[in-house]
């Protein structure tokens, strides 16, 4: 099955969905207050919703106020969701160790969850039960969708550098180190777009189970827009009393599917920027790019030869982790598009940036070799390839394109398959066009051009150094 995560993304590409179905039988809403008709209430809801769905989310308290046969209804409804649609528990555990293995085994082996909701209060020792498996799941509890939240979970921080922290970005924080086996993702209420926004900052890859669109009157396009991720996944809205309490569920189940898919068509529209109130991602990269250093304007000489006003040293990133993921993120909607086997880095600066991206999207990675082994295996290849793969080259900048022309050589004299380049900036200096006469095709993150339009528009750079860079790329084109 791979793990949790790999599985559920296989699930929400094959359906083209983000929405969970919940599945509460409230009192309320049975025809009589037994077990039974909890199950028949659930059923029919499955019966209506699966082909729209891209999984399903019991709520264990629904059953168990029904006692044994409570219990016994709610594994039958879990057997009940058809082969191959993931099911999450939403049952919000949490306690010492020894108990935590238990209730990981009441949720996975008795009743055949896939994933489980749980509390992050007693520390990790209580969440690495439910963490065993990688191909069983965990929400843990960040930023819930309730008013109460705020009593603990915005609770400030002390901090020894910078800003304070909330209490739930600390979580969120944690989260990122404690998903070793990609199967760990956040609860965050749709109902809290600047907690979906902060805490995406803080875990630009981590799966988020995002409650409260619909009854509990959160915005759905205001919560997309602050939590998917670049390529478009990353989120679950999860949907219970709108579909439940509805005449027609499985139309209901359509028309949301429809609306989630718009608002997320929308968002990665315009060159794959995504958009969220009041701040772009990718803009802000572009800001935190030139905040921490990575770009200078003055007169450099480049690799190339060229003279340049402006200089690009992505090479720092590896002194910055988060911006690093910012950035090895940005490059994801651009892969998704792609057919490859294989992340091919270039060395030096490129390597760090597509070991994150690798390990944000669990693809596998090797690299060309500078230089050849002088011992052992003697290799032009770092890591495990078979002949005949296609690889897509991973750098950080083009300028000219000779860099990339050298390691394609090394790449397909050892029987790989080059067809595409992707860099986070194209200086325009003519990378794009040398490739494409070789018959390969570069995508770019970022044009210079772009970055220098939005600097300018905010003022973050001179008009002078505007100037200089606009006259080199033009003569780099002439």
């Amino acid at each position: 099955m791979g793990t949790f995560f790999s599985w559920l993304t296989e699930r929400i590409r094959q359906t083209d969905s983000l929405l969970c179905v919940g599945l509460d039988p409230h009192p309320d809403d049975l025809t009589q207050p037994t077990a039974e008709a909890a199950v028949e209430f659930c059923l029919r809801l499955i019966r209506a919703t699966a082909e729209q769905a891209a999984c399903f989310k019991p709520n264990s308290a629904f059953f168990e106020v029904f006692g044994a046969e409570g219990v016994n209804g709610l594994r039958q409804v879990i057997a009940s969701v058809p082969q191959g649609v993931p099911v999450i528990l939403d049952a919000k555990r949490g306690d010492i160790p020894s108990t935590a293995e238990a209730y990981a085994r009441a949720a996975f082996e008795v009743l055949g969850a896939h994933a489980v909701t749980i509390s992050p209060y007693l520390g990790y020792d209580s969440i690495e039960p439910f963490l065993q498996a990688p191909e069983r799941g965990v929400f843990l509890l960040c930023k819930t969708s309730n008013p109460g939240s705020t009593d603990l979970q915005d609770s400030k921080l002390a901090a020894s550098l910078g800003e304070a922290e909330t209490l739930y970005e600390k979580v969120a924080r944690l989260a990122q180190g404690w998903n070793r086996g990609d199967n760990l993702g956040l609860v965050v209420g749709a109902t809290q777009p600047e907690a979906l926004r902060r805490v995406r900052a803080v875990t630009p890859a981590l799966w988020i189970l995002a409650p409260g669109v619909g009854a509990q009157g959160g915005d759905l396009e205001a919560a997309l827009q602050a939590g998917l991720r670049p390529d478009g996944l990353g989120m679950l809205i999860p949907v219970s009393r709108s579909l439940s309490r509805s005449p027609d569920p499985a139309q209901v189940a359509r028309q949301l599917r429809l609306d989630i898919n718009r608002v997320r068509e929308r968002i990665l529209s315009g060159e794959g920027i995504s958009v969220f109130p009041g701040e772009n991602r990718l803009l802000r990269l572009a800001d935190d790019l030139l905040e921490m250093g990575c770009v200078r304007f003055g007169d450099f000489e480049l690799k190339s030869g060229l003279r340049s006003p402006i200089y690009i040293d992505l090479r720092r990133l590896v002194s910055h982790p988060r911006l690093l993921s910012q950035a090895a993120a940005a490059y994801l909607p651009l892969l998704e598009r792609l057919s490859f086997d294989r992340l091919a880095a270039l060395p030096y600066a490129a390597i760090p940036i597509a070991s994150a991206i690798s390990l944000l999207s669990d693809y596998p990675m090797i690299y060309p070799r500078k230089e050849s082994k002088s011992y052992g295996t003697r290799a032009e290849i770092e890591g495990e390839f078979q002949p005949g793969e296609r690889v897509v080259v991973i750098d950080d900048l083009a300028t000219t394109g000779s860099s990339k022309f050298e390691a394609i050589e090394k790449l397909t004299a050892a029987g790989l398959q080059v067809r595409d380049v992707v860099v986070l900036i194209d200086r325009q200096s003519g990378a794009s066009q040398a490739l494409a006469r070789q018959g390969y095709r570069m995508h770019a993150v970022f044009t210079l051009t772009q970055l220098l339009d939005y600097w300018e528009e905010k003022g973050k750079i001179s008009q002078e150094s505007v100037a200089a860079v606009r006259r080199f790329i033009e003569q780099s084109q002439s």
